[in-house]
Parts: C-alpha cells; sequence; structure tokens
C-alpha cells in the first residue's frame, strides 16, 4: 500500500471534471470516510468482441460479425486510461486483467500496442501478474509467443468442458482436441495459466463431471477455476432452460471437485478457485479483498479509494457507444460514491468468499468504518454457526461457505 494524498491533491486532481464544487463539497460532509492508505491498484482491460455469443453467457460480448476495429478500440483504451490518470496519480499496477469477451481475437501486434500504451502511462509493481483470457478456438502458438514477448505472464483459458457433447450444448466453439491443444500451447510459453471449467451442465452426470476434473487436473494447471452453470437473465439459456442436474447431483458434484483437487494438492480458497502452492490469481484476491481497481473499455466497471469516500464507476457498454463517447473525451455512463453502510456490505460480500477469510483489521483499512460498525451483524453470524472471527481473524466456517448467500446478507444495510 502507498500513502494517500492530502485532501487538496486529491480535490485538484478532479478539478477538470464537470463538477468540480460537487466532487470538493462531498469531502466537507458529515461523517466522511478516513482512510489511512490506499488498497493496491489493479487494471481491467474490456475486449468486448467474440467469435459467437453463448447461450449461457450475460458477459458485456458481442459478436464480431467480420474483422474488430482493433486500431480504434486500442486508441480509445489509451485515450480512457489518460483521462482517468488524475484519479490514481502516484499509484503503480499490482496485476492487469484484460478480459472479454475474447481478448485473444487481438493480433500480437495489437496485444503488444495495448500493454505498451498502459506502460507508458502508468508505474508497474515489479512483480506484476499480467493476465489474458483465451478462447481454445483462437489459438496460434506462434501468436501466443508473441503475447508472451509483449508482457503477458498469465493466460486464463475459457475450456468449460472437455466433452465434445457439453461443449457443444453449451455453444463452444471449440472441441476438446482443441482444448488439449491450447494446453500444451499454454505450457509451451506460460509458466502460470489457469483453466475455467463449468460443473452441473446439461444433462451432466456426476460421472462425466468428475472426468472433466480429472483431465483438467491432469493436464497440471496451476490455477483453475471451477464454476456452475446458472441461468442468467437475458440469455438464451433463460429463455429456452435447458435440462440440468438437480439440487443434489449439482451438491455431489461440488462435493467431488473439493475432494478430487485436494487429492491433486490445489488449495480451495475462493468459491469457485483452486490454486497450486504460490499459483493464486492475485488479480482476483484484490478483488475479494476490496482493492482498487480501474476498468478500461466497454462495459468496464471502476471501483476507486480516495482519503474520504470511495466511488465506482461504469463506462458506455456498446462498443460503438463506447467508442463514440470516447471520441467526445470521456465513455463514463455512471459514477457513483458508495454510502457508508453499503461499504461495510461491500466489504463482507467479497470477503467472506475467501475459505480462508481476512485479517480482521483489513476492514478498517479498506473501508475507513471501525469494526465495531458490523457488531451485530457479526454476532449474529457466529451464533449461527456461519462465521469464526478472533481478535485478527474474520472467515466463514464451513457452514458459512455452504450457505454464503445466508452469511454475506446479514451484513446487508437494512438488515442491521
Amino acid at each position: 500500500m502507498i500513502p494517500i494524498k492530502p485532501i487538496e491533491s486529491e480535490i485538484a486532481d478532479h478539478l477538470d471534471h464537470s463538477e468540480p464544487s460537487r466532487v470538493a463539497m462531498s469531502y466537507l460532509k458529515p461523517g466522511a470516510l478516513n482512510l489511512a492508505a490506499l488498497p493496491p491498484l489493479s487494471l481491467y482491460v474490456h475486449i468486448p468482441w467474440c467469435v459467437r455469443k453463448c447461450p449461457y453467457c450475460d458477459f458485456n460480448s458481442h459478436e464480431a460479425g467480420g474483422e474488430i476495429p482493433e486500431e480504434e478500440y486500442l486508441a480509445a483504451l489509451r485515450a480512457d486510461l489518460e483521462i482517468s490518470l488524475p484519479m490514481i496519480w502516484g499509484r503503480k499496477l499490482h496485476t492487469i486483467f484484460i478480459g472479454g469477451g475474447t481478448p485473444s481475437l487481438l493480433s500480437a501486434g495489437g496485444l503488444d500496442r495495448l500493454l505498451s500504451d498502459i506502460r507508458t502511462l502508468m508505474p508497474f509493481d515489479p512483480s506484476v501478474e499480467v493476465t489474458m483470457e483465451a478462447n481454445p478456438g483462437t489459438f496460434e502458438s506462434d501468436k501466443f509467443r508473441s503475447y508472451r514477448e509483449s508482457g503477458i505472464n498469465r493466460l486464463s483459458i475459457g475450456i468449460q468442458s472437455f466433452n465434445p457433447l457439453h461443449l457443444q450444448a453449451l455453444g463452444r466453439i471449440h472441441d476438446g482436441d482443441e482444448a488439449r491443444r491450447a494446453v500444451d500451447i499454454a505450457h509451451a510459453h506460460f509458466d502460470n495459466f489457469n483453466l475455467d471449467l463449468m460443473y452441473a451442465l446439461p444433462s451432466q452426470t456426476l460421472e462425466e463431471a468428475r472426468k472433466d476434473v480429472q483431465t483438467a487436473i491432469y493436464c497440471a494447471p496451476p490455477h483453475l477455476s471451477l464454476y456452475h452453470l446458472t441461468m442468467e437473465p437475458n440469455t438464451v439459456f433463460a429463455k429456452y432452460p435447458p435440462s440440468l442436474p438437480d439440487d443434489d447431483t449439482s451438491a455431489d458434484m461440488q462435493d467431488m471437485i473439493t475432494e478430487v483437487t485436494s487429492a491433486a494438492g490445489y488449495a480451495h480458497y475462493e468459491v469457485s478457485a483452486y490454486a497450486q502452492p504460490t499459483r493464486k490469481a492475485r488479480h482476483n484476491l484484490n478483488y475479494w479483498q476490496f482493492g482498487d481497481y480501474l476498468g478500461i473499455g466497454a462495459g468496464a466497471h471502476s471501483k476507486l479509494s480516495f482519503p474520504h469516500r470511495v466511488i465506482r464507476q461504469a463506462r458506455y457498454k456498446q462498443p460503438k457507444s463506447y467508442l463514440e463517447h470516447m471520441r467526445q473525451g470521456n465513455a463514463v455512463q455512471e459514477e457513483i460514491e458508495v454510502a457508508r453502510d453499503e461499504l461495510a456490505f461491500e466489504f463482507m460480500l467479497n470477503a467472506m468468499r475467501l475459505t480462508d477469510g481476512v485479517e480482521a483489521n483489513l476492514f478498517a483499512e479498506r473501508t475507513g468504518l471501525a469494526l465495531n460498525r458490523i457488531e451485530t451483524a457479526l454476532n449474529e453470524a457466529e451464533r449461527r454457526g456461519l462465521l469464526y472471527r478472533d481478535y485478527k481473524t474474520l472467515k466463514p466456517t464451513m457452514l458459512g461457505q455452504r450457505f454464503l448467500n445466508d452469511l454475506q446478507q446479514l451484513f446487508l444495510p437494512d438488515a442491521n
């Protein structure tokens, strides 16, 4: 963490924005926060295009339908970061995540330009983690060698399944053989990568799920992400629901995953994340520990801390709209200050996803609030057997991990 700047410096940094008087007055209201230091800063870069929209996907992704406007979009990303610099002066990047969509649709030259622009504008932590999402259907060995030379040091590969029938049901553009080839290419050029898998897929049996997990472990990825398929609103699956495993079968799959990954030496450190020693995803950990992140690109979200407030931003979601607003000089569609009561809830919403929880003093460090502000909710969580705490730790119990929503809801503002 770095020391924060004086309040006067932060206000001055915002004077080029549209409502400087409103910004300045937000520091004068009673009960303002008092952050002693700013949390680590991450950068998220959104590439919104994909080859084909998957029927379960509710992310901000759009079918490319031909060549993507790479040059224009990269120029917009650089301008987006430049415009955001006054809010993050003096801070260095600890992690970068390039997500989508399918970022591996970028050309090798385009990716090199993107990282070069970021380096030009911002200092990096010496051990910066730079992750890029990739779809197995877009893997080319030479291209990914170039990505590595440009500075990508971690991949996140969207396998989802090795079973061709399940891949077809999920609308993926790759097959099992392409998934294995992608893993081989990743091993050839990267010593750190993640495999994304999903379970509780349409008509999937427990044994089919087990085979997927065992196949993934056989591929020896340093990190695994295993997600339960959910029916998200405004997706094809929500409109035309497939036949899914029942709750008991899904629970059996979760138990199987815990057993198989543990036996293979993977630590289950977050709800959906499993890692070999020293291979936890630092970018994601920063989210769960309520760190800061600047998001640039279409639909990207930001959470940024200042000495006496925390703000959230959202950029225009549609790629065309984002590019149009960037040409006008600002793609931020919405900016809000997070209310004090919401800060407490948001911290616990994230922190309780970690199986080992967080240090108790991190609550005050990241929210500017005293821990006793949520004393009633903490006591109730302990009474229900959902939370363990002592003078140094806040962590979900095994019961709390299984009933995570119940634990998190105790910290809602209207629940206290």
